[in-house]
């Protein structure tokens, strides 16, 4: 710690709102414990190519409020290999970085393990993304805001499925996880939620049928997580479409409207904290670790739990949904 002087952050992945937030309270809280911050801007990729600038109190002013990312983020396959790391570092040692703070998701968080493998990096993870599929956080930096966008749009479908009493399918981001689209069924008082957690253990579309869902409504609104495991709402829709001819469907796939749009005060107070928390965490000498909030608190949690641990889903919320949905 006593050679650390400046500090490197980036974000990687999907873009997640509260980012900027996160990349203010990174720079600030560092500049106020006496380190130099540099800006790496789209990702690992900036990284290697060196496009790089260093940050002031004043390039982080007026971006907490802002979706989307100040420094850019891209995919950057040249880092997945040892060669492209290897010139990583170099620009690293030639920019005069001793520590990255990387804010992302799974794959973000990945590479910095790996890299802090290989070099000796002091790396340490922000996690930002909307899918909340971190182990270890019990939130992400974006799923507030992302939840937020998608009860947003399902009110509005609900007033046009009421209108034609049709079966609406509402395919929401989510990867592998179905945080989002079970916790926006909720929110939203759709009927059903079919999620990647359960896809094999049982037929969630027969299920959804089975229990009779028009018995007392004449519209319906289904969240289907995007997902291999799912196969997404169109799969769905056309199921109906061969099984249950009678019933009117539609699709809508909100797609990328969730991943943007000002963040929630919930997602910029989370991202203000971890980044500060970081600093912090860097300061006492953490290396290799994400940031996140179990029970309110922060909490630092090895990359190796962060990345490689499935997040469970709260069983207890399918009882609420289903008990609800009557």
């Amino acid at each position: 710690m006593e050679r650390m002087k400046c500090i490197g952050i980036l974000t990687s992945g999907g873009d997640a709102p509260g980012m900027n937030a996160a990349i203010r309270a990174v720079t600030r809280s560092a500049i106020y414990n006496g380190l130099r911050v540099k800006g790496i801007y789209r990702g690992y990729k900036g990284l290697i190519t060196g496009e790089i600038k260093e940050f002031k109190t004043e390039n982080v002013s007026n971006i907490i409020q802002q979706g989307g990312t100040i420094l850019k983020t891209a995919r950057c396959e040249e880092f997945h290999t040892p060669e492209g790391r290897k010139i990583a570092y170099e620009t690293m040692q030639r920019e005069e970085i001793d520590a990255l703070i990387v804010i992302g998701g799974d794959g973000s968080l990945t590479g910095a393990r790996i890299f802090a493998q290989e070099y000796d990096v002091p790396c340490i993870g922000l996690p930002g993304t909307i899918d909340n599929d971190l182990f270890g956080t019990d939130t992400t930096i974006g799923y507030d805001t992302a939840l937020n966008t998608i009860l947003d749009a399902v009110d509005k479908i609900r007033d046009t499925a009421s209108s034609h009493e049709r079966l609406f399918f509402v395919e929401v981001m989510g990867r592998d996880a179905g945080f989002l689209a079970l916790n926006g069924a909720i929110a939203g008082g759709a009927e059903a939620a079919i999620i990647p957690e359960f896809s094999t253990e049982v037929d969630q579309l027969e299920e959804f049928i089975k229990n009779g869902f028009r018995k007392s409504k004449n519209s319906s609104i289904v969240l289907v997580a995007e997902s291999k495991h799912t196969g997404g709402a169109m799969h769905y829709a056309e199921r109906v479409k061969n099984e249950y001819p009678q019933y009117d469907v539609r699709v809508i796939i909100l797609g990328h409207i969730q991943r943007g749009g000002r963040p929630t005060s919930h997602d910029r107070i989370i991202a203000s904290r971890m980044g500060v928390a970081s600093i912090e965490a860097l300061m006492e000498g953490q290396r290799n670790i994400m940031v996140g909030i179990e029970d309110n608190k922060i909490v630092y949690v090895p990359f190796a739990k962060a990345v490689k641990k499935n997040k469970p889903i709260d069983e207890e919320l399918l009882t609420v949904l289903k008990e609800l949905s009557i």
